[in-house]
């Protein structure tokens, strides 16, 4: 059993990491404002089918450590995995029975709710986002969301249906 637990926490530091990593490949100027919010599907993938192994605490500072690598204000990617975790909690047994498309859509609404967090932290910071461009995130994100929750249930060998 505790080399279950071993492989499992391992398994979500390699999400976590490849997550990171991806939060911060280059990507063309263009193609800047759809980049996925990686870090934050990987998070809620966590939250939604393992609730009891991600902590607030680690959102928190898996957030400040997002922060430092992306070099954005102290504070911004902890405030949204912070508010998006409580969701999750609030929402995960009725989620996790969606399908996957109907998921999807929730990742919209989440990483949504963080991007609209992000915007305030940036406007207080002095760097006002105008329009919309700030939502093509969660597009993308809920995109993204059925191949990495395939990975992710690869990864930990569930199937959900």
């Amino acid at each position: 059993m505790p080399s279950q637990s071993l492989n499992l926490y391992l398994i979500i530091a390699l999400s976590v990491f490849v997550a990171l990593v991806l939060s911060v490949y280059p990507l063309p100027m263009d193609m800047r404002w759809w980049r996925p919010e990686f870090v934050l599907v990987v998070a809620i993938y966590w939250m939604f089918f393992m609730p009891l192994t991600v902590s607030f605490f680690f959102l928190c500072a898996l957030g400040l450590f997002q922060d430092l690598l992306e070099g954005v204000p102290f504070g911004q990617h902890s405030l949204g995995l912070v508010i998006v975790g409580y969701i999750c909690i609030l929402s995960y047994q009725r989620v996790r029975n969606f399908s996957i498309w109907r998921q999807s859509a929730w990742i919209f609404v989440l990483v949504g709710i963080a991007q609209l967090t992000d915007n305030w932290v940036q406007g207080m910071a002095g760097r006002p986002l105008s329009g919309i461009q700030f939502l093509y995130p969660a597009l993308t994100s809920a995109l993204l969301w059925p191949p990495c929750s395939l990975w992710l249930d690869r990864l930990t060998h569930r199937h959900h249906h």
